[in-house]
């Protein structure tokens, strides 16, 4: 299949696997990317600058197709070394950047005079515009429904593409409740040039975390997820569990008078011990209301291989035969 994304990226299908915290080692990104679509690494997972070079390179030694970093620019009081990490993509010949966060134009320069692509991640039409103004190559246009942090709008994707679709001119993808090939192919009728999975892709074989993790999204349904830290206006989309609702609890409890720190407890340094440890009530994670649609852990290579099969068939049997 052939779209504006795939010929940017220099992919074979319109496929990208997202930036995600402690999922998006060498081993998920390579499978992606071998079978077609963009792995992309996860920068800040690197403690240092030096520790994402070598997870780069490792990556290199498993896959010779197109892969990708993704740079969060975080509002913390701590700023990460990102000349540092930006330096270690550059250096360790990555091409492709997904950044998300905060407004990444200070770093665009750098990143732009070494060749590298830059797409940004979007939780509504007015940041994407302001993506293309500043001169990203494209944008990823993440909806309400997506696991992380879905913005401040509530606008769902059935709205919120066709709105890109009509006020961008550079491509974009479309993300959050994207798994499988109905996913891809609504997706593309709506305007956009390809998807952006996360949830999905970590219950697959090779997603480097705990089997209970992959176990938990399986036996999920759309009803599992909650928003948390909605008083901070940091929302994010999260797997149920005991120590989400203590955290709910707190938030209406406190009201507008809440601060991070009253429910720092159930948010902070939790990935590793949930996506390494498998303790699944450890505390909030991310997860897509996606999870609904997620009913088994293939290879990176099945799933890719099956959606695109079960996408064509869909565009040539089901909706050319409307036609006729």
């Amino acid at each position: 299949m052939k779209t504006r994304i795939t010929e940017l990226f220099g992919i074979q299908h319109p496929i990208i696997q997202g930036g995600m915290h402690y999922v998006g080692f060498a081993e998920l990104v390579a499978a992606v990317s071998n079978a077609g679509g963009l792995g992309i690494i996860t920068a800040l997972t690197q403690k240092t600058p030096s520790d994402l070079a070598k997870e780069i390179a490792r990556c290199h030694e498993m896959t010779d197709k197109p892969f990708g970093v993704n740079l969060t620019f975080l509002p913390t009081v701590s700023t990460p070394d990102y000349p540092g990490y930006i330096d270690a993509i550059i250096d360790g010949g990555v091409n492709i950047v997904e950044t998300a966060g905060r407004n990444p134009q200070a770093y665009l320069p750098k990143l732009q005079n070494a060749g590298v692509k830059i797409m940004h991640k979007c939780t509504s039409v007015r940041h994407a515009v302001k993506a293309e103004k500043i001169g990203c190559d494209a944008v990823s246009v993440d909806g309400f429904e997506c696991g992380g942090h879905p913005g401040e709008d509530d606008i769902p994707n059935m709205i919120l593409l066709p709105r890109a679709e009509e006020e961008l001119t550079i491509p974009f993808v479309a993300s959050g409740g994207m798994a499988d090939a109905r996913s891809l192919v609504a997706s593309l009728s709506l305007g956009a040039d390809g998807i952006s999975m996360g949830t999905r892709f970590i219950a697959t074989k090779e997603a480097p975390v705990h089997e209970n993790v992959k176990k938990a999204i399986v036996a999920a349904s759309e009803l599992d997820t909650r928003l948390i830290m909605r008083p901070l206006r940091n929302t994010e989309r999260v797997m149920n569990n005991p120590a989400v609702e203590r955290l709910l609890e707190k938030e209406a409890a406190l009201g507008k008078n809440i601060k991070f720190e009253d429910i720092i407890e159930e948010v902070a340094g939790m990935y590793p011990r949930i996506m390494r440890k498998g303790e699944m009530d450890a505390g909030a994670w991310s997860c897509g209301m996606v999870a609904g649609l997620i009913h088994d852990i293939p290879t990176c290579k099945e799933l890719i291989d099956h959606m695109m099969s079960e996408a064509e068939k869909i565009i040539r049997n089901r909706l050319l035969g409307m036609l006729s």
